[in-house]
């Protein structure tokens, strides 16, 4: 059992000491401590998150990330997966980790609204090809404290998307840092160092979701490629911030303004499992449209169709209309633009009864069927949804003839209270390969094993590289 860290008052400020006493828990944990269930959810993430890589391949963006830097890095220790490219392991996190985001697909912990695996495992494979060989167990375990840290981040400091950060950065770069130490053995002192080299580093505004422009993608790149050289840095002895936390100008007090639950990071850590609440995207856009998604497949499907209707209503929590409440603007035609808006997604799930990886490509994005329906659409934010809650959306249609239909979910599909099914996982799984490399379902099946088996391997990344399939 690992080292259980001390309560701490919620309205207390933690003492000096409090990031040294996070790593040497983190530090004394070993494989043998991870549940069953624990080590199938890390398993079910890693998978996920290769399948969404292979299907960012044809993302915009991306190939020219991997251009740009294939220019600069002709060789190194680490891989990028696309196009299976050699580079130095902070850029072969880069490249991977902004591949796994481009889509929006990939997995989130929606209470703390972390993206996590497109940070983490870019960062351990990384880490993993030049360190290594690592066996599958110091693999999966290190992938555990690094979801495991980055959700219980996210709950403690948990306003800080409101307060305009993108908690998948700013929490991530710091989570997978710690992860790669972790699978470098590094004791608990250079894994202090670790976090706070990672912390130097840590960034990540909110606008660029907002603006809908690709260099939100490519945040989760920047996260990934600080933590490999934060993790780098520690292990050669250099030092990081000591109060990285706790400090004055440490997290808790300069990014989140004091706002914070300390005990939420570490109440019941290593013995309460926050990698089991994981949501697994159905939908390739923000997890903010995922509820309202939801609610129109099921308007369709009740025999509902778009000529029927002259007005349509989206009610939603504050965060959440802030992220994905603009009015929706096809003139633009920007893909993220359409990933971040709530009147576009609800419109393609109305209007087609699905929402897909077509749903978001060109030149469907200006659809004139959809951008009419976006147009009589309005997305509130109601004061009667918790303001931080992403799982609440309430939509109201107001038809033709007068009368009017209410639909409301307090759950949100791929979350453990309503979540995927096997076949579903596995349909994104060979969809996502097959979208992005042109893979067969072969291909798929074999990542699907090599994945499945990952703790018998005594080189988890060299099995990872050699499963992923190249276009």
């Amino acid at each position: 059992m690992a080292t259980v860290l001390p309560l701490t008052h919620p309205a207390t400020a933690p003492e000096d000491g409090y990031s040294l006493r996070l790593c040497e828990s983190l530090a004394h944990w070993r494989y043998d401590m991870l549940p069953g269930p624990v080590v199938n959810t890390v398993k079910a993430l890693v998978l996920d998150t290769l399948g969404v890589i292979a299907g960012g391949a044809r993302a915009p963006g991306i190939a020219e990330l991997n251009a740009r830097l294939s220019r600069w890095e002709t060789a190194g220790s680490a891989t990028g997966l696309i196009g299976k490219r050699r580079y130095s392991p902070p850029t072969a996190a880069l490249a991977n980790a902004a591949a796994a985001h481009a889509l929006d697909f990939d997995d989130q912990h929606d209470p703390a609204r972390v993206h996590t695996s497109c940070v983490v495992l870019p960062a351990l494979l990384a880490t993993a090809e030049d360190a290594g060989p690592v066996s599958g167990r110091e693999f999966i375990l290190a992938f555990a404290i690094g979801a495991e840290l980055h959700a219980r981040l996210g709950l403690a400091c948990f306003n800080s998307l409101g307060k305009g950060w993108h908690p998948t950065m700013v929490f991530g770069t710091l989570a997978a840092s710690i992860a790669a130490g972790r699978l470098m053995a590094l004791d608990a002192g250079r894994l202090a160092n670790a976090l706070g080299m990672a912390y130097h580093q840590a960034s990540g505004s909110a606008q660029s979701m907002r603006d809908g422009v690709l260099s939100k993608r490519l945040g989760a790149g920047f996260a990934a490629r600080a933590a490999v050289l934060g993790a780098f840095l520690a292990a050669d002895g250099l030092t990081g911030t000591r109060r990285t936390l706790e400090g004055t100008a440490g997290l808790f007090a300069l990014y989140e303004r004091g706002e914070v639950r300390p005990e939420l990071l570490t109440d019941g850590l290593g013995s309460e499992w926050r990698v089991l609440e994981y949501s697994f995207k159905p939908y390739p856009c923000c997890r903010c449209n995922h509820t309202a998604i939801g609610l129109g497949i099921r308007l369709h499907r009740q025999g509902i169709r778009p000529e029927e209707v002259s007005g349509i209503e989206i009610r939603m929590g504050q965060v959440n209309w802030i992220t994905v409440g603009e009015p929706y603007d096809p003139a633009r035609d920007e893909i993220v633009h359409a990933q971040f808006n709530a009147a576009y997604s609800f419109a393609r799930a109305f209007a087609d009864g699905r929402v897909d990886l077509k749903s978001y490509r060109r030149p469907g994005i200006t659809d004139a069927r959809i951008a009419a329906l976006t147009r009589i659409t309005r997305v509130i934010a109601d004061p009667a949804i918790d303001a931080t809650a992403i799982e609440p959306a309430r939509v109201k249609l107001t038809l033709k003839d007068g009368r009017q239909l209410e639909v409301a979910s307090d759950t949100i599909k791929g979350s453990p209270q309503e979540p995927m099914s096997e076949a579903e996982a596995r349909s994104k799984l060979s969809g996502c390969l097959a979208f992005g490399l042109d893979a067969t379902p072969e291909q798929a099946d074999r990542l699907a094993r090599c994945v499945q088996g990952l703790e018998q391997e005594p080189d988890a990344a060299g099995a990872l590289v050699s499963a992923f399939p190249a276009r």
